[in-house]
């Protein structure tokens, strides 16, 4: 008995010592193919330092791999892994190093799958230290780079779907602070400044949940200057006449924007109101174009409660209300400068000159001397006066400033070509639109026509609660 148990004894020795001996290859599930002993090991002790958070460890164990076995079947996932090592790590630091070795793979080895995965990352970096649109916006400018630029070298790679939607988050983050600089030039009555910034928006970010409203403020702004050239006294009747016109068509294009290509959303009963009062047909939109808007306004998202309360604490912006359809823009146009909106307008010849200069013209009459200025217990002022040598012989004599009257109305002067409602929706409560002094605008005629009604199956689409005025910080 104890002679047959030394002989199975032994035999189990010896069959340890056969498969301990063996040189048959370990298969690794990461590179999929047979590698030998040393450099596996150290991959796996790297792998395993990551899952218990030792960076420092697995990426000293990674770049020994990288320098002893140059010619490893692990390399290309070694320089990956003390990528994903930074990465996991985190902290500014760590997520600049993580960067570097991310794009330093791509230029190793651009052609393998993982190559797609590693821009994603890079962009995913700036993402996650995108700030709000009030503040620092280089992380977004950089996200929006990253995300194109994965799209656009990796068109067939299955992270685009997720690339694209990254992308219109940013895109919304960077159209709010383009809406926010515009509003704000636009309350501050600086209407080029405010055309040029919310024109640029528009032409950028299709997307933007508001875009209805700059393209609103696109046309109250053109609206106000219309208003400021008919009360410029020095202005002559022709020229007025021709920039009020120019200055029309430009406010009616932002209007007709709202209702031909974003029919769904709130400012489309406004625009038409707008285009009404400024005598400008009314267009229809399409059923596509419909259709398309619903969609986008019906993939939005709402934030919740605890979000709104806590979002003056946040660092990183709320994307809720980004699109999760539609093709966010890969291109950037030119932006639109305030010098560039006012030499449109002078190109139209608008009495500024075809080259953009402003000419003078000398005025009949001789100037008067100097006087010394009236005194205030004097009635009247001196009888020398350059005011008295040079007054307009059509005033009437005897007749005072004060008692000037225009006795002939303005053939310009736009009015509205429907009548009042009692009925209709009031105005948006902006302290900022225009006051039509001759009549609030009415949003459905004294007879109700066929377009009337297709308005009004669209508006039962659009969003009940109107947007509150923000805060305005444009740095």
């Amino acid at each position: 008995m104890m002679r047959r148990n030394s002989i199975v004894l032994l035999l189990a020795v010896l069959l340890a010592l056969t498969v301990a001996c063996t040189n048959k290859k370990s298969q690794n599930p990461l590179a999929n193919v047979g590698s030998k002993q040393p450099d596996k090991v150290l991959f796996d002790r790297s792998m395993d330092a990551m899952k218990h958070n030792r960076f420092d460890v697995a990426r000293m164990t990674l770049q020994t791999l990288i320098n002893t076995y140059p010619d490893s079947e692990y390399i290309a996932r070694a320089k990956l892994a003390v990528a994903d090592s930074w990465y996991a790590e985190g902290g500014t630091t760590a997520m600049a190093q993580a960067e570097i070795e991310y794009k330093d793979f791509r230029t190793f080895f651009p052609n393998m799958p993982e190559a797609a995965e590693a821009q994603l990352k890079v962009a995913n970096i700036h993402y996650q230290e995108m700030e709000k649109p009030d503040r620092d916006f280089t992380h977004a400018m950089r996200a929006e780079e990253e995300y194109r630029a994965l799209i656009q070298e990796y068109p067939d790679s299955k992270l685009v779907p997720l690339a694209k939607q990254r992308l219109r988050e940013v895109q919304e983050v960077l159209a709010e602070r383009e809406f926010q600089v515009g509003r704000f030039y636009y309350l501050r009555l600086s209407y080029p400044a405010a055309i040029a910034r919310l024109k640029t928006l528009v032409e950028r970010y299709p997307l933007y949940s508001g875009v209805d409203e700059a393209l609103f403020l696109i046309g109250q702004s053109y609206e106000h200057e219309i208003d400021i050239v008919r009360k410029n006294p020095h202005t002559n009747e022709a020229i007025k006449s021709s920039m009020i016109e120019e200055l029309t068509k430009e406010a009616a294009k932002a209007y007709d924007q709202i209702i031909t290509r974003y029919p769904a959303m709130y400012r489309g009963l406004d625009a038409k109101a707008r285009l009404e009062a400024l005598h400008q047909p009314v267009p229809r939109p399409t059923r596509a174009a419909l259709d398309q808007n619903k969609r986008e306004e019906a993939s939005r998202q709402e934030s919740g409660t605890l979000t709104n309360m806590l979002n003056g604490f946040e660092k990183h912006p709320d994307v809720a209300k980004a699109s999760r359809v539609g093709e966010p823009p890969m291109v950037d146009p030119d932006p639109v400068t305030p010098m560039g909106v006012v030499r449109d307008l002078t190109k139209a010849g608008l009495g500024l000159g075809g080259d953009n200069k402003l000419t003078a013209q000398p005025i009949n009459g001789k100037v008067a001397p100097n006087d010394p200025a009236p005194r205030s217990d004097t009635g009247t002022a001196p009888a020398d006066s350059s005011a008295a040598a040079t007054a307009d012989q059509s005033t009437p004599q005897g007749t005072t400033a004060a008692e000037l009257k225009p006795n002939v109305a303005d053939p310009n002067e736009l009015k509205p070509n429907v009548a009042a409602d009692p009925n209709a929706l009031p105005p948006p409560q902006q302290n900022n639109e225009l006051d039509m002094s001759n009549g609030t605008p009415s949003s459905a005629s004294a007879g109700t026509s066929s377009k009337d009604t297709e308005m009004a199956d669209i508006s039962s689409s659009k969003k009940k609660k109107k947007k509150g005025l923000m805060k305005l910080n444009p740095f």
